[in-house]
């Protein structure tokens, strides 16, 4: 994992946000593959499942918490979470929720969660028992705020802190993107609704998932989310949910225009 510190004006004067993971479902590189991306001995190159983590005003939240979620709490040495917000429902975003126990043990209380309706099924199916009776210990505790056609329009607040619901399409599912001050992230998305982009200016930092630059039916190309910046024009984009299709770290880089950068597990954007 390679920390580097990119400093730009995040709208808080006290907010960072880690990037924990930005591949995709699979994860980089994937087993058994041989591909040039996938046998890479640069770091950046190596990448867990999409994630960020974000500090404000000393709230940290997480958003999703995927199969990797355990290591990136390690790797980013997180011993507080107050929240975690959902994106939607895939596995690759909900499926090391039971790892919240560590915190619910470390901090004495039931860690609380913001999802849409699809995610609150999908956490009551998967982890069922974090939702029955039982009060033994070495449970997950957590609570659900559901997120509605309110939060929509009118956002919501973690422990003070301002967030904005940025709906966006994963083909035919609702995807939750988040603007948290000047800071925008949207994975798993194919299709931003004109609300949306209304809810984006004024943004200086994005980031978005770019998966491949070959078309998909559920995944912006590289080329689709280059369109993207350009629409919103904020001072910097980083991308994540990147597969080994897309090319090695280094490669990538060259071919992106000025002010677009290419995610990678442990960056660090932060307030100026």
């Amino acid at each position: 994992m390679v920390n580097v510190i990119k400093q730009y004006d995040l709208g808080y004067p006290s907010m960072k946000v880690t990037l924990l993971g930005t591949g995709t479902s699979q994860g980089v590189p994937v087993i058994g593959c041989k591909c040039d991306v996938c046998v890479s001995d640069n770091p950046k190159d190596s990448r867990l499942r999409t994630s960020i983590f974000i500090e404000v005003n000393g709230v940290n939240v997480a958003v999703d918490s995927g199969p990797d979620f355990r290591r990136q709490m390690l790797n980013a040495g997180v011993n507080k979470l107050d929240a975690i917000v959902y994106t939607h429902e895939h596995k690759d975003h909900v499926a090391g929720m039971d790892d919240v126990r560590a915190f619910n043990q470390m901090e004495g209380k039931v860690m609380e969660v913001w999802a849409n309706k699809g995610v609150e099924i999908a956490l009551r199916r998967d982890f069922h028992y974090a939702f029955g009776e039982s009060v033994n210990g070495g449970l997950p505790k957590v609570k659900i705020n559901k997120l509605g056609k309110y939060e929509e329009e009118n956002g919501f607040v973690v422990e003070g802190v301002d967030w904005t619901l940025l709906p966006v399409m994963h083909q035919n599912m609702e995807v939750c993107g988040f603007r948290v001050g000047d800071f925008a992230y949207i994975t798993d998305v194919n299709f931003i609704p004109n609300d949306t982009f209304k809810k984006l200016i004024g943004v200086k930092v994005l980031v978005i998932s770019a998966l491949k630059k070959d078309k998909h039916p559920s995944h912006f190309t590289l080329n689709e989310v280059l369109q993207v910046v350009e629409m919103i024009k904020p001072e910097a984009t980083f991308l994540t949910h990147l597969s080994h299709y897309i090319g090695k770290h280094d490669d990538l880089g060259s071919e992106l225009p000025d002010g677009v950068f290419v995610g990678f597990d442990g960056l660090i954007i932060e307030n100026v």
